[in-house]
């Protein structure tokens, strides 16, 4: 299985042709959970596209786990659909989709001040954390219907059912959830499924502990250690640890799961 620095998968996880001839989207796949998620899915034998907006990372990643890169913006909705709309064309269709994409956008704005630049953070956040799960998922659905199948997986976090960071981060990840249950009420009916992932704590350079430490007042080391302390497993999760799950969603045995919810977080505020 191709190796991910970082993200490479436990051996036991080489899954062999369980996808074969399967087509894959990832967005937001060139690093962190999404290269960790693509790296499984090639693996298990999938034909895979990632995107992301950083033309050289993408394209090192996709050479390193053997998956084929196409640059687009998911929080840009002329730009979302392109990776499907690439599978489409190149491989005659899609099978799987993993939104991805997600991160803090702006600053979090102070609720007592008038106007201020940070508060344009809001509705950033709702398109990098809510609609850039959206266009993909509408470019994808009709060609999942036509192939008589379709998985979309939708990777949260924990502030999909927790407050957590700001209210924009936390009302778009929640918002994920709803979204991922009329999705997958309203695409039952042609066999395709929708489940969202939320992964706690994990190992990225999304998450970096000397930012949290300067904001909460304290050393990086503490920080760490926070965070640790608000799992059951008292642990940073490793990228590759979301890949299992993911592949269970997407696979044959997983035609029966849709509109759940998953933590895949070590206990996370349990």
């Amino acid at each position: 299985m191709p190796a991910l620095k970082g993200t490479s998968m436990p051996s036991n996880t080489d899954l062999g042709p369980l996808l074969r001839d399967r087509v894959a989207v990832v967005t937001g796949g060139s690093r962190g959970i999404g290269a960790g998620i693509a790296a499984a899915l090639v693996g298990a034998g999938a034909r895979v596209i990632i995107s992301g907006r950083r033309q050289a990372v993408l394209e090192d990643t996709a050479r390193e786990i053997g998956a084929h890169p196409v640059v687009a913006d998911a929080a840009d909705r002329a730009s979302a659909g392109e990776p499907v709309r690439r599978a489409i064309a190149e491989f005659g269709g899609i099978d799987i989709l993993v939104n991805n994409v997600g991160g803090m956008a702006g600053g979090n704005p102070d609720l007592f001040a008038g106007d201020s630049a940070e508060d344009d953070g809001f509705e950033a956040n709702l398109r990098l954390n809510l609609t850039a799960a959206y266009w993909p998922t509408k470019a994808a659905a009709a060609s999942m219907r036509d192939r008589g199948h379709g998985r979309v997986i939708n990777i949260g976090s924990g502030a999909s059912r927790h407050a957590a960071a700001s209210p924009a981060y936390t009302a778009a990840k929640h918002g994920l959830i709803g979204l991922t249950k009329q999705l997958a009420l309203d695409l039952a009916p042609h066999a395709i499924s929708v489940n969202c992932v939320c992964p706690g704590w994990t190992n990225t350079d999304l998450v970096n502990f000397d930012a949290l430490a300067r904001a909460q007042g304290v050393e990086a080391a503490e920080a760490r250690t926070r965070a640790e302390a608000e799992s059951a497993q008292r642990r940073i999760l490793e990228p590759s640890e979301l890949g299992p799950m993911c592949i269970l969603l997407v696979s044959d045995a997983g035609a029966p799961i849709t509109g759940q919810v998953i933590g895949v977080d070590g206990g996370y505020r349990l």
